[in-house]
């Protein structure tokens, strides 16, 4: 059944897992969530094609005139008619064609048009026969001759792209909603578009908090860390495709918490790290139901990441969806891909924000949780030339803070809730960093 936001949630207690939503409920309910989000489109932007990549398409890409415009060889060699190739006839060569250049014909019978790769197919020819298919004779007096090699034959249309076989004139060839790749931006290009209409990136406030803070470039004390998180955040909301907004670092303080956070409720998505759990200085929860927020879960049964909160806030009629993403490293990137990046997708745009996973063989076991589906952080890799599945193994780590096995990884295995282990050989699910 699905997960159904609830009217008021208490705050998150980790003695009380049993009450928290499964991970499926949970990613079904930001899933829906971030889906909705389609039907309030961001405003446009028109940009030059060639810094269109990764922007998401507002406006279909439609091809200008049938695709190809005409009928098209595939393979260097002799535009011919199939049925008088097929019979071991003779044929005169009569021309030579290459691309670019305007089409040849009609094709005289009994006659060979030579062709090169991408060039027009004349007139009355409807197959070419590839040049290493073909014997070729020269008279002292007459015209080249060629004729399909022994026993060959050729059927009608092999090796030409008849006209308007890709795409017809006003066909749709990306849709809206699209994120523009290399095989998009030709599709756009080919058409003639020099500029396309994207959607704007949403901006994303990124707030973290902590008392044990410092600014990256700083030297930390004996108890103090470097906010690596804000950083690591600002990253995947890029990939992402929004507008990272990095927040200075807040204390560990209502008053504090409460000013910083009517700041970024001015962005289009507000990403806060850490102050979610249940301890005394855990003051996130708090002070967002003070400002009016409303939570549509907090803590989700699932390792690591537990703690995560989903809400929005109402900033005078505009609502703005919310994550408290748990501040250890690992949990706050966990969180942030299997939930947030589906949502500033949504916000984006894009058609289907929901995050794609993948399957690989495990040559390591990796052990579940009662009561959690566990994400371990692992590595992945293939052989490319072997034709078999990418191998993936858990690699060494101490716990969801542990930044150096981070590093190592590139996706996190996924171990359903109710599994011991997935041994050694079996297909897991993975999800890409």
């Amino acid at each position: 059944m699905p997960f159904e936001p609830r009217a008021k949630v208490t705050f998150y207690n980790p003695h009380m897992v049993a009450a928290l939503p499964s991970f499926p409920e949970a990613a079904r309910a930001v899933y829906d969530y971030a889906a909705q989000l389609l039907a309030h489109a961001p405003r446009l932007e028109r940009v030059p094609l060639q810094a269109a990549t990764g922007r998401i398409l507002a406006r279909p890409i439609r091809a200008d005139r049938d695709m190809p415009a005409f009928s098209r060889s595939t393979r260097d060699g002799f535009a011919v008619r199939a049925r008088e190739a097929s019979a071991g006839e003779w044929l005169h060569v009569r021309g030579s064609i290459r691309a670019g250049q305007a089409p040849a014909g009609p094709l005289p019978a009994v006659s060979a048009w030579e062709i090169m790769t991408g060039a027009a197919v004349p007139e009355g020819a409807d197959a070419v026969a590839m040049l290493e298919h073909v014997e070729s004779a020269h008279g002292e007096n007459e015209a080249s001759r060629i004729r399909l090699a022994h026993r060959r034959k050729l059927n009608g249309g092999e090796n030409v792209v008849s006209a308007g076989a890709e795409a017809h004139a006003g066909e749709e060839l990306v849709a809206a909603g699209s994120c523009l790749g290399c095989s998009q931006i030709a599709a756009a290009a080919t058409c003639g578009y020099d500029k396309v209409d994207v959607f704007a990136r949403p901006r994303v406030a990124i707030l973290t908090t902590g008392d044990e803070l410092v600014p990256v470039g700083e030297t930390p004390g004996p108890s103090q860390i470097r906010n690596s998180n804000a950083l690591m955040l600002a990253a995947l909301v890029n990939q992402s495709g929004g507008d990272a907004w990095v927040l200075p670092v807040v204390r560990d303080e209502s008053k504090a918490i409460a000013s910083a956070l009517q700041s970024a409720m001015q962005a289009d998505m507000l990403l806060i790290s850490g102050g979610v759990s249940a301890g005394k200085f855990d003051l996130v929860e708090p002070v967002l139901s003070q400002l009016g927020a409303r939570f549509h879960f907090t803590g989700v049964r699932m390792q690591p990441g537990k703690p995560l909160v989903f809400g929005e806030i109402d900033r005078g009629g505009v609502v703005v969806p919310l994550f408290g993403l748990p501040g250890n490293p690992i949990s706050s990137a966990a969180t942030y891909l299997l939930f947030a990046s589906a949502v500033l997708r949504g916000l984006a745009g894009v058609q289907q924000p929901a995050p794609h996973f993948a399957a690989a063989q495990l040559s390591r076991e990796a052990r579940g949780k009662p009561n959690l589906t566990r994400f371990i952080p692992s590595a992945v890799t293939s052989d490319p030339l072997s034709g078999e599945l990418a191998q993936v193994a858990p690699v060494p780590w101490q716990g969801s803070g542990d930044l150096a096995a981070f590093a190592r990884a590139n996706c996190f295995i996924v171990v359903p809730e109710g599994t011991d282990r997935l041994a050694e050989n079996d297909v897991a699910r993975i999800l890409p960093i």
